[in-house]
């Protein structure tokens, strides 16, 4: 067995055993793509891609676990262990739909002819069960130099699909690399058709670019390739460099955040980030984090200086929770000083020991409910019950009041023989 130094051991263990399987039925067989990319470069590998000579139904004849999961494309899911493998034909593509999908695939026998559809050399590397690299178009070479090249003519390559040049970049971006000049003009040249790329697909790979280590990088070559502004949901907001910078600063884990400082360098609202995020099919627990984290810097940006910070505060976290109050904190000290920076510095001193001290954070942590308020008043519900409960609940959590239900029972009595 050949040592997979950057895969799980169970999950080579299983892919050396479908490929095996296709040799030992007299097929060719080797892992591809972007597993053998990353074992080469030291990153973890994921998943691992399969290509053989073996057609899509000689697969599924050899496999007793199957999927036809794009046996149109030639691709089935061979499932060995608890590990799925994409396991594909050979093929060559015919023309592309409108730059995005071939039209027609045809399989054949031979694994250079296979490679030479792929989009970049550093994805057109295969692997044989004896661990020799097949690289045809010197995929390692470029891989060792930094450079992101297209397998044969650019703009052929990124005429057949126009996500390409969007993940040219994203490569480029995460691992650190350099794109080719004849590949960078090709991008240019071809710009345009990524008005045909489904925007679910230009975020996916976005989302990719933004959990990397320098997205910074990637954002300035996205800018300066206008791929944004040519994409079917066009994005033409001018991007405050200085601020772009600061994202790599934020970590990756918290591409949330890096996202919220995205916006913010450029000029956009917590309400207009939140529109361009659902055109932009950002899934709406996401959409709402980081409009929520906007949300609270424009808050503290419109704070009174006559009034206490730290019940203002108090107040912003209660309205928009805890955890976007603290990834803004967290975005907002990220900040350069001057005019990147107009936030109270109390408040970025402060905020975090500010939230810790609050006593409640929700409602539903009261010690007393809505329907204790309409006993005790005897009236018919309506707005004036939350109002009352969001001040116990601001009191509480400045421990102007305990969370005692009896000490606020006699609060709600006040307050209403005070408004009688």
């Amino acid at each position: 067995m050949i040592r997979w130094k950057q895969a799980d051991v169970e999950m080579a263990h299983h892919g050396q055993e479908v490929v095996a399987k296709l040799l030992e039925h007299g097929y060719e067989a080797y892992w591809v793509g972007g597993c053998v990319r990353d074992e080469l470069m030291g990153r973890a590998v994921h998943d691992m891609d399969i290509t053989t000579s073996a057609r899509p139904e000689e697969v599924e004849a050899i496999f007793e676990r199957t999927i036809p999961t794009g046996i149109e494309h030639g691709t089935i899911t061979v499932l060995c262990g608890s590990y799925p493998y994409e396991v594909t034909t050979y093929r060559v593509e015919g023309a592309y739909e409108q730059h995005r999908r071939p039209a027609e695939v045809e399989f054949v026998r031979d694994l250079n002819e296979d490679l030479m559809r792929r989009d970049f050399t550093i994805n057109a590397m295969a692997r044989a069960i004896d661990g020799s690299i097949i690289d045809p178009y010197q995929g390692e070479k470029d891989l060792k130099k930094g450079i992101v090249r297209c397998v044969g003519d650019a703009r052929t390559r990124f005429q057949e699909d126009a996500l390409r040049m969007v993940r040219c970049i994203r490569f480029a971006s995460v691992f650190g690399f350099d794109i080719s000049y004849r590949t960078w003009r090709g991008l240019l040249e071809e710009q345009e058709n990524i008005r045909y790329v489904a925007m679910e697909r230009f975020r996916v790979e976005l989302e990719k670019l933004m959990e990397g280590s320098r997205p910074s990088r990637g954002l300035g070559l996205l800018h300066r390739s206008k791929l944004p502004a040519y994409a079917k949901v066009p994005f033409t907001y001018e991007m405050d460099q200085r601020l772009v910078a600061i994202i790599d600063d934020i970590p990756s884990s918290d591409v949330v955040v890096r996202f919220a400082l995205l916006l913010f360098a450029c000029g956009l609202t917590a309400e207009e980030s939140h529109n361009i995020l659902r055109n932009w099919t950002f899934a709406n627990a996401v959409r709402e984090q980081i409009a929520g984290i906007l949300n609270v810097g424009e808050a503290v940006g419109e704070m009174d200086t006559r009034i206490s910070y730290k019940l203002q505060w108090a107040q912003i976290v209660l309205r928009y929770g805890r955890d976007s109050a603290g990834k803004w904190l967290q975005m907002a000290k990220s900040l350069k000083s001057g005019e990147a920076h107009p936030f109270p510095p109390e408040v970025l001193e402060n905020g975090w020991d500010w939230t810790q001290e609050m006593n409640v954070y929700h409602l539903s942590e009261l010690s007393i409910t809505g329907k204790d308020v309409l006993v005790l008043s005897g009236r018919r519900g309506g707005p004036w019950v939350g109002e009352i409960l969001n001040e116990l609940l601001l009191k509480v959590a400045t421990q102007t009041l305990s969370n005692d239900k009896e000490v606020l029972i006699e609060e709600v009595k006040r307050v209403i023989s005070f408004n009688e």
